[in-house]
């Protein structure tokens, strides 16, 4: 009751504003400044300390200076009063309290292709590789920071490398086939994190002879990429969790049923005719419209041949033979080779399908030639690299059944070390000082 009257008459000098200045400092007035500030030490030390175990040790203090002792729950409105953010710092460092408490600047370009973002995120979602097995796939996307439009993707297995990187960066710059996704063309700024795809010097190259800036975010801070990230987990939420595969947390994996062209198709269907034609929150408009706005020229590379002279990937340079170029363990032909013969070229190629490849002579584009064994089929450079290991493990077991057979009937010579397999006769390879990609050494 005293309590209440004490209220009353602190509102009836102050209002509002009184009343609060009366509670807030009911604790302080009866509690010695001293210890005050020593509960408040105590509360930021790292590790956290339960209020029991502050109570304690303060109220030792407050004995050996002959001062009053705090209560319990005194000492827990201390402690619970403090500022958060500095509690925060105090116990979770810098980044934790940038990271929840800092102010965030939320940029947007002035205008569609003024900057680009590209980033990688492992869906929640298993497919159907090319041998029927599952795996949980990779999308690498570009997105148009002012219309929030996604430009270009690259649905992939395994890991993220400087190869789809630039596949999805040539989906994005170059107009696709379908009319209902406009977006293309070169991008003043590319903006990325710090992954080795990224920083690639091949990446570089390309930004400079297409000319563009690349600008890398700052290390561990994700809020600059918040705009992809959002993108993702609609990708996440709303579309894989209607597709068969989802995975769900604390579940246990089901059994893939998509392939992932499959994915690849309802992901494309699901940003043309979904994402880009809804309004988006933040923009106040669909990501169609903010992109097309009342019309406008993209700048463009001259040719598809000068992107891919720039964005796929170089292999070793091969001689033109006289039944075509040889690559891969495949032969590739075509007409025009028959003026290179003997010539060195380059081999490009895109490596969800290399029954094709690009052929370059000095620079410049001289055809596409395909290995006639596979022209109607699709055949990727994983499938390659899976027949030659599967005939390995083959040929390996074929040595080792008949190394068993020379132990049974001629143990002295079986004693003897057999001859190693022909790839572990070479010497051992030093690691690169540098991350390479699997690409790089074909």
């Amino acid at each position: 009751m005293r309590t209440l009257q004490r209220w009353h008459a602190a509102h009836k000098r102050g209002g509002i504003a009184g009343l609060a200045t009366a509670n807030r400092g009911t604790t302080q007035r009866r509690s010695t400044p001293e210890l005050v500030a020593l509960v408040e030490g105590l509360a930021l030390l790292k590790p956290r300390l339960p209020v029991a175990t502050i109570a304690r040790k303060t109220n030792r203090v407050a004995a050996d200076h002959d001062w009053p002792p705090l209560s319990y729950s005194t000492v827990r409105s201390i402690a619970t009063g403090l500022d958060p953010g500095m509690r925060t710092l105090a116990q979770q460092g810098a980044v934790a309290y940038r990271d929840t408490y800092e102010l965030a600047w939320r940029h947007r370009a002035k205008r569609a292709n003024a900057i680009w973002q590209a980033d990688h995120t492992e869906l929640d979602i298993l497919v159907l590789d090319a041998n029927l097995k599952p795996g949980r796939p990779w999308l690498t996307t570009i997105l148009d920071d002012y219309s929030r439009a996604v430009c270009g993707y690259m649905l992939f297995l395994g890991a993220p490398s400087a190869m789809n990187t630039a596949l999805a960066l040539r989906q994005a710059i170059w107009p696709k086939a379908r009319a209902e996704w406009p977006m293309c063309g070169i991008p003043d700024t590319l903006y990325v994190d710090h992954g080795s795809d990224f920083t690639s010097n091949h990446l570089a190259q390309t930004a400079k002879d297409l000319h563009f800036e690349i600008i890398y975010s700052t290390i561990a801070r994700p809020q600059g990429r918040g705009k992809i990230e959002r993108f993702f987990g609609s990708v996440n939420t709303e579309l894989l969790t209607e597709l068969p595969g989802h995975l769900t947390r604390g579940h246990p994996p089901p059994a893939p049923v998509l392939t992932l062209k499959e994915l690849d198709t309802a992901i494309c269907r699901f940003i043309t005719e979904n994402y880009h034609q809804r309004e988006h929150p933040e923009i106040k408009d669909t990501p169609h419209h903010a992109w097309v706005g009342d019309g406008w020229l993209p700048r463009l590379p001259a040719t598809m041949d000068e992107l891919n002279l720039l964005l796929l990937t170089v292999a070793k340079p091969r001689i033109v033979h006289r039944d075509g170029v040889h690559f891969q363990g495949l032969r590739y032909v075509s007409p025009l080779l028959a003026a290179y013969v003997r010539e060195p070229v380059i081999v490009r190629y895109d490596p969800r399908d290399i029954t094709e490849i690009r052929v370059f002579h000095k620079n410049q584009f001289i055809c596409r030639a395909v290995d006639p064994d596979h022209e109607t089929s699709t055949l990727t450079l994983k499938d390659i690299q899976a027949a030659r290991s599967a005939r390995r493990r083959e040929l390996r077991g074929q040595i080792n059944q008949r190394i068993a057979v020379v132990a049974r009937h001629l143990p002295d010579l079986a004693s003897t070390k057999p001859t190693p397999a022909p790839d572990a006769v070479d010497q051992p390879k030093k690691r690169p000082k540098l991350r390479t990609y699997l690409e790089d050494g074909q």
